[in-house]
């Protein structure tokens, strides 16, 4: 059994507003551009990022023998220099190299510190690595494919089955830097210190369940490019400036007019949820288009709404002519009545906005709203998809399940609209390219019936209140996590606590502190849950 890590808060990012995730290629980019271009020096690099993650080590870990494992690569330099900054702190220390290393290791600046090759025997190699408190794992950079071969699998495989706990460089050996897939094996590690920036395959899993606790140093690069990174990380800092803002002289229909399509006969749970979700994040004036059955359910259960007998055509055209945001699709049913009266409101030249989930997405990928768009902006559209409604929306299964990123970008161009797909992690892509937006801030605690319909309003309240379908889609993501951890249920959450605490997650300041009381970290996120 492994020795547990101290946890730290769940999420910390300094008030950081851009935190960009890099792939491999992304990451290697920026290398040369840095080295080449902006004229940092290499040494300067690996000497920083060493001595970043022995530091980090050593918050975590402060006493007892280190055993580092390093690869022939930079990678294994990285773990060199953390090894050496150990070693000069009075450390135990030693170096196991799955690969060939200069003889002598000039990294090490004359420390007598030997650099033993792995034990040609699983059970040598097993009693080496036994004699740890501590593993590092720094054998295969982000530039490596496929699954390790040879000594370097071996290795990898005795970090598993070691006792101690595993510290890896940049990305546990052994998971890809741009899918997070793992072929064959890789390291499972407690922590992952990332240089520079976090790289994506850390977020998607299986990598993320490999990475372990993400903490993100910084080693010396310049400011980033923009265009560097495809993706980036939705941080508490980058919320807190995309937050929409309520004019001190308002009235209720100016500050954010929500009309909510949601729940046949039976199903009126679904439009209460939403239009809970929608009040909670600010939205002034909420209306609830739904079955008639329904009425008394909905007007008991969110009296601050106001009903509509979603059967009554005048009535709920005109709502939607003067409304800011149509979200329609949780419990809606997708029968031909149901498609017909939709496609109505998406042809109303007057509409302003767009949410579609659930029932409402399953009628676009069937073809069965030929008005969508409409003339509704592409900005000011948004669809939030779960993997099936996704291939609904005519994506392949495959790669919505190992390439999420690309199926999101691919199904924002396709249909001209931002697009949110949720799963582990979330992402948002703009149909204008951009970075695709990641959120980390759920847990599997949301994996339930109800909780779709809670983000559709508060995705529909915050494009109300003034923000793109993207930045809507992005913020509700990352509130409604956060709403889900401050009701403090675990996995007996239900969609009612994240409804009632979206209001506390959008008013109570977010940690900006970590343990490690670190100012090179910029990154500090919890394991997965």
């Amino acid at each position: 059994m492994r020795r547990a890590v101290p946890l730290s808060p769940l999420f910390t990012d300094y008030g950081r507003e851009e935190v960009p995730l890099l792939t491999g290629t992304e990451a290697a980019r920026l290398d040369a551009w840095a080295i080449e271009e902006a004229g940092v020096p290499s040494p300067v690099l690996m000497e920083n990022a060493g001595r970043s993650a022995a530091l980090v080590l050593q918050r975590l870990w402060p006493t007892g023998p280190v055993l580092v494992s390093v690869g022939s690569g930079n990678n294994g330099g990285d773990g060199i220099v953390l090894a050496r900054t150990l070693a000069a702190a009075g450390r135990e220390v030693r170096i196991v190299a799955a690969g060939s290393r200069p003889d002598p290791e000039s990294l090490l600046h004359g420390w007598p510190l030997a650099i033993r090759p792995a034990p040609a025997s699983d059970e040598d190699l097993d009693g080496l690595l036994s004699g740890a408190d501590v593993i590092v794992d720094a054998l295969l950079g982000t530039g490596a494919t496929g699954a390790p071969r040879g000594v370097v699998r071996r290795a990898i495989e005795a970090m598993n089955r070691a006792a101690a706990p595993v510290l890896a460089l940049d990305l546990p050996s052994g998971v890809d830097a741009e899918t997070g897939a793992v072929s064959g094996v890789a390291v499972g590690a407690e922590v992952t210190v990332a240089f520079g920036a976090p790289k994506l395959g850390a977020l998607l899993f299986p990598g993320r369940e490999r990475s372990g606790r993400l903490v993100a140093v910084e080693i010396g690069f310049p400011p980033m490019p923009g265009e560097v990174a495809a993706a980036a990380l939705v941080t508490t800092g980058w919320a807190q400036a995309h937050r929409p803002k309520r004019a001190l002289v308002t009235h209720k229909k100016a500050a954010g007019w929500v009309v909510i399509l949601a729940g046949s006969p039976g199903m009126g749970g679904a439009a209460v949820l939403a239009a809970r979700g929608a009040l909670r994040a600010g939205a002034g004036y909420v209306q609830v288009a739904s079955a008639p059955e329904n009425r008394e359910l909905i007007l008991g259960a969110v009296p601050e709404a106001i009903f509509l007998d979603a059967t009554n055509e005048p009535a709920l055209l005109a709502a939607v002519r003067s409304c800011d945001v149509l979200a329609a699709g949780p419990g809606m049913g997708t029968g031909a009545v149901e498609a017909a009266r939709l496609d109505r409101l998406l042809a109303l030249p007057e509409l302003r906005g767009i949410v579609l989930d659930a029932d409402a997405l399953s009628l676009l990928g069937g073809g069965k709203l030929p008005s969508f768009p409409g003339a509704v902006p592409a900005a000011r559209r948004l669809l939030t998809p779960h993997p099936g409604e996704m291939a609904r929306l005519r994506a392949e299964p495959e790669e919505i399940r190992t390439m999420p990123l690309t199926a999101c970008r691919q199904g924002a161009a396709r249909w001209d609209a931002a697009l949110l797909l949720k799963g582990a992690p979330s992402v948002v892509a703009a149909p204008d390219g951009g970075a695709v937006r990641v959120s980390t801030s759920g847990s599997s605690d949301l994996a339930r019936a109800g909780i779709g319909d809670v983000l559709t309003g508060v995705a529909g309240a915050f494009m109300a209140r003034g923000l793109s379908g993207a930045d809507a889609g992005a913020l509700a993501l990352h509130v409604t996590g956060r709403a889900a951890r401050l009701s403090g249920r675990g996995e007996t959450l239900l969609p009612t606590d994240v409804a009632d605490a979206v209001g506390e997650a959008l008013l109570t300041p977010e940690p900006e502190s970590s343990d490690l009381a670190l100012p090179f970290v910029t990154l500090d996120l919890g394991p997965p849950r």
